[in-house]
C-alpha cells in the first residue's frame, strides 16, 4: 500500500474494505489517519468486486480513476504510462489495461482478451484452437506484443484506467456481477458507446493472482456463473439464449475440470517437495552419525 502511495502520477489512494480481519482493518485505519491521500472506505462486509468498484469510483475526486487488485503490486512508472497514453486518446468513453504478470515475468492469462460470446468461450475453455485450424482462442497473452498502445475488445478489471466520469455515466461496473466478467462487460459498453478499449503493454503490473482465502471453487462458480449472466444479457433471442444454455454445461466443465486439475497438481508438487526434504533430511542425519 505505501508503494501505492509512494507512485508517480498517483493523487489519491482509495481502499474498500470488504471484511479485512480485525487487524488489518487497525492498520488501515492508523494510515488513513496519517495521510490525507489514502482514504479508506468500509463497506461492512464483502459486496463483490463491481459493487466495491463503483463504491470506490464514487468517493474519488480525480479525472482519472485507476482500479488495481489488492493481490496487485504497481510498479513505479506504471500510472505515468497509462496517463500519457491516455492524454492520446481520441475517443470516449475509453479505457486502458495495463499488461500483467505473473512472478517469473510471463504474461497472465486474461490481460488482454477477444470478443466473449457463447462460441468463442466454448473453443477457449475446451481449447479447441489446438486441434481445429482457423479458430482463435479468447486469451491472446500468447501473441506478440506491441510497442504501443494496441486496441482490444477486453482488458483485465485488475488493472484498468478510465475517466471517472465516462466511467460513472455508464452506470460503473455491473454489481450483479460477483466476481469476474464485470470487466468483459465494462468493456463491450465501452466499444458498443463508440469508445476504445485498448492494451498498454508498456505498463506492467504484478499480480500475484491466488492470495485471496476464498476457495477456487468459489471463485471459479462466480466466474462461471458471470459468463451465465453476460449471455443472457447480451445474447436475449429464444434461438441464443438456447444456444448459450446448451454451452453453459461444457463451459461448466471446463472451470472446473481447470480447478480439479491445477488442485491435482498442486498436490503432487507438495508431495514431491515434501519427499524431497524429507530424503534431505535423512540425508544429512546419515552424515552427522558418522
Amino acid at each position: 500500500m505505501a508503494s501505492i502511495l509512494n507512485a508517480p502520477g498517483v493523487d489519491e489512494f482509495i481502499l474498500v474494505n470488504h471484511g479485512n480481519p480485525p487487524d488489518m482493518v487497525r492498520m488501515l485505519r492508523e494510515m488513513a489517519a496519517e495521510s490525507d491521500r489514502f482514504v479508506l472506505v468500509e463497506s461492512g462486509g464483502n459486496l463483490g468486486f463491481a459493487r466495491g468498484c463503483n463504491i470506490g469510483a464514487q468517493r474519488a475526486s480525480g479525472d482519472l480513476v485507476m482500479f488495481l487488485n489488492p493481490d496487485a503490486v504497481l510498479r513505479r512508472g506504471v500510472v505515468r504510462q497509462l496517463k500519457a497514453s491516455a492524454s492520446g486518446m481520441d475517443a470516449s468513453p475509453w479505457v486502458i489495461g495495463a499488461r500483467i504478470v505473473n512472478q517469473d515475468g510471463t504474461e497472465q492469462r486474461g490481460g488482454r482478451r477477444g470478443e466473449l460470446t457463447p462460441a468463442s468461450a466454448l473453443v477457449s475453455f475446451l481449447g479447441l484452437e489446438r486441434f481445429i485450424p482457423g479458430l482463435r482462442s479468447l486469451h491472446r497473452e500468447g501473441e506478440p506484443l506491441g510497442d504501443d498502445l494496441t486496441d482490444v475488445p477486453v482488458v483485465s478489471g485488475a488493472a484498468l484506467m478510465m475517466p471517472r466520469t465516462a466511467f460513472l455515466e455508464c452506470g460503473g461496473f455491473d454489481e450483479r456481477y460477483f466476481l469476474h466478467v464485470e470487466d468483459i462487460d465494462l468493456c463491450r459498453q465501452v466499444r458498443q458507446a463508440g469508445g476504445r478499449v485498448c492494451f498498454e503493454p508498456r505498463a506492467t503490473i504484478l499480480h500475484y493472482g491466488g492470495t485471496s482465502q476464498s476457495s477456487p471453487f468459489f471463485v471459479e462458480t462466480h466466474k462461471a456463473l458471470g459468463f451465465v449472466k453476460y449471455f443472457w444479457k447480451y445474447y436475449p433471442g429464444p434461438l441464443q439464449r438456447l444456444t448459450t444454455m446448451l454451452m453453459i454445461g461444457p463451459i461448466f466443465a471446463a472451470i472446473w475440470a481447470r480447478v480439479i486439475l491445477q488442485r491435482c497438481r498442486n498436490t503432487v508438487r507438495n508431495s514431491l517437495q515434501r519427499t524431497r526434504a524429507r530424503m534431505r533430511l535423512s540425508r544429512i542425519r546419515k552424515q552427522a552419525g558418522r
